[in-house]
């Protein structure tokens, strides 16, 4: 009865009321106000030996009579014994390679009545998991043992986890462990509070956090600093700090994730401050403060732990890269690369990012070549720096190298890396041989379809741009703002005037998307090449000035392109009341000012922002005119061809 119970040593009849089982569960456990455990029903015990009212056959010379175990096995100690040199865990351990023997072993275990030993069932459960890779079948069987324990438990949880599927081992915890009163020990929380950590669910770790409590588990170390990473992850710094004071006994590990904590959080200061009180540091340490330090731009201080450091491994190495490269610095990220004792694969992606982000694509390109020839293999994050510079460039011959290089490898792309083979291939003009690349994604995501309506758009082929978003609406994701700034560009490149402004309705009135300065700057473009947008206020009062006024450049050159002069010059009054000290709006207001002659407010404009500070250097474009030669004196006209000047 309630001795029975394996929560007893912890728990008493009212605590079970309120533990969180199922109601289904709690029906069958509660007999007034006793816990039992559940039994055997005698129709279930008869139909077990039905078939068993033979002698089963002797399947091993050196066999043990054979016995029907059943759930008292535990209690029994007449119970046989079992180790791994009986010849059928023997068997299970050294010769089963898959399900099929696998299932005949298991049969064999029932023959022999040795399915409910907890140490066969282990070993299978074991089996199963690690090496045969079937978790599902892994819980059939689970279900069916009459005792199951918590090293069962724990390897079905770790393989969900291995598999990538967090919430089935959650599922597996609440619904199979817990529900079936299986104890669990030590090994099993920090087990289900990485579970919680990887699906960001701080309410379920804080509930397994207080069933550790109440098992007494709360001092164990390897518990805590699970705790530690758990709620660092889930941003909460104080609670992680609250576990790590609480324990008479820290190690590297409980130090390490506090400091990984901090830096996630981006408090490097409180970061530092755990590093300087550790009495002992290894390279997970130094690597974590100096990757928080990258985080935040602060190369100096990360050089000056680096150049500390009394050894260093190549992720040392990749994180001052990485932190040269966030700040575009190419000399010194070149310098560390250079320096390095020895690369890996993302050593080379970092410096391939870093030449595609500064525009630099032959070097990009030069550096793939010594890639090819040094010891580490591209990866797909790789190709697609390579395939990007290729795009840039339109370098179609370098690309179809890099396609053909991918099938002799077997390298499979993913979402990512087809979307720059395919955008390659439109940008240079391929796009037959971007529609195959298309065709054959097995997953495509909403930028692969913008980008084969880009690519029909620019070369012209607007119908088919079109035909290829009626196919997005079909059967494709939802389309987004940029799937539309691409419907309208390719409406533009063809002169789909009509059809461009029924697009345009259709992104506001059916999905609800706002338009953006961009939006209208195509729009302006489309109508202003048919001649049907007239200069007045109405546009401006339309458009949002709260965005960024870099993406106003767009909309304000389409109206001078098509001499709409008087929204431009309203527009760029607005953005300068909302944004006074942005380079864009004076420059907009500055162009509009020269496009139409008005060189006396020009020269205004100019003294009023005399004692304004500018957050970039503000350059006004010239424009050939017929001012005196003293006027544009005054003006500091440069005489070059290129008109471009720049004020302090």
């Amino acid at each position: 009865m309630v001795g029975d119970s394996p929560f007893d040593p912890y728990l008493n009849p009212q605590d079970l009321k309120t533990f969180p089982f199922p109601p289904e569960y709690r029906n069958k456990m509660i007999i007034k106000d006793r816990y039992y455990k559940p039994s055997l029903s005698l129709n279930k015990f008869l139909k077990s030996q039905k078939n068993l009212s033979k002698t089963p056959p002797k399947l091993f010379p050196n066999d043990p009579k054979p016995q029907q175990l059943t759930h008292t096995i535990r209690n029994n100690p007449n119970a046989p014994i079992l180790d791994l040199n009986h010849p059928i865990l023997q068997k299970l351990e050294k010769s089963c390679t898959n399900i099929k023997q696998f299932n005949q072993i298991h049969a064999q275990l029932i023959v022999l009545g040795h399915f409910q030993h907890p140490f066969a069932a282990s070993r299978y459960i074991k089996k199963l998991c690690t090496c045969l890779n079937s978790v599902s079948h892994c819980v059939s069987l689970y279900n069916h043992i009459e005792e199951p324990d918590a090293f069962m438990c724990n390897i079905i949880m770790r393989s969900f986890v291995n598999v990538n599927d967090p919430f089935g081992a959650l599922r597996f915890y609440y619904g199979k462990m817990i529900a079936r009163w299986v104890l669990p020990n030590h090994y099993t929380f920090p087990l289900v509070v990485k579970v919680c950590a990887d699906i960001g669910s701080l309410r379920e770790g804080q509930k397994v956090h207080a069933l550790v409590v109440k098992f007494g588990f709360e001092l164990d170390l390897f518990v805590r600093n699970s705790f530690i990473h758990f709620y660092s992850v889930c941003g909460r710094a104080s609670d992680a700090k609250l576990v790590f004071d609480i324990g008479f006994v820290l190690d590297l590990v409980s130090w390490n994730s506090m400091i990984d904590g901090h830096v996630k959080n981006g408090e490097v200061g409180l970061a530092r401050e755990i590093f300087d009180e550790m009495s002992e540091r290894d390279i997970f340490s130094w690597n974590s403060m100096i990757s928080g330090y990258v985080g935040v731009g602060d190369m100096e201080a990360a050089r000056g732990l680096f150049e500390k450091m009394p050894s260093r491994d190549v992720v040392s190495w990749n994180c001052m890269i990485d932190g040269y490269a966030r700040i575009k610095d190419v000399s010194m990220a070149a310098e560390f690369f250079d320096k390095m004792p020895l690369r890996n694969v993302v050593s080379w992606n970092v410096m391939l990012a870093l030449y595609l982000r500064c525009k630099k694509y032959s070097e990009c390109l030069r550096f793939f070549d010594l890639m090819l020839v040094g010891d580490s293999m591209p990866n797909e994050a790789s190709l697609v720096s390579v395939l990007t510079a290729c795009a840039e460039l339109k370098m179609l011959g370098q690309g179809k190298w890099v396609h053909s290089y991918m099938k002799e490898k077997g390298i499979k792309p993913d979402v990512l890396l087809s979307t720059a083979l395919l955008t390659m291939y439109a940008k240079c003009r391929a796009m037959d041989l971007a529609r195959e690349v298309f065709d054959e994604m097995p997953e495509k995501s909403v930028v692969s379809w913008n980008s084969m309506i880009v690519g029909y758009g620019m070369h012209g082929c607007g119908d088919k741009a079109l035909e290829m978003f009626l196919e997005m609406e079909k059967g494709g994701p939802m389309p987004n703002d940029a799937t539309f700034m691409s419907v309208l560009s390719a409406c533009s490149h063809s002169g789909m005037v009509w059809k461009g402004w029924w697009y345009f309705d259709l992104m506001h009135r059916k999905y609800k998307i706002q338009p953006k300065p961009e939006h209208y700057g195509l729009l302006v473009d489309l109508l202003g090449q048919a001649g049907l947008i007239e200069p007045s206020e109405e546009l401006p009062r339309k458009i949002h000035t709260e965005a960024e006024p870099t993406l106003w450049v767009g909309l304000l050159s389409a109206c001078r392109a098509h001499s709409i002069l008087e929204p431009g010059e309203i527009l760029a009054k607005q953005l300068i009341k909302l944004f006074p000290n942005h380079a864009v709006p004076y420059s907009l207001l500055s162009n509009t000012y020269a496009a139409e002659g008005r060189w006396d407010d020009l020269e205004n404009l100019r003294m009023t922002l005399k004692n304004k500070t500018i957050n970039s250097k503000l350059v006004f474009t010239r424009r050939r005119h017929s001012m005196s030669r003293e006027t544009a004196a005054r003006m500091k006209w440069s005489d070059t061809d290129s008109g471009i000047e720049t004020w302090p």
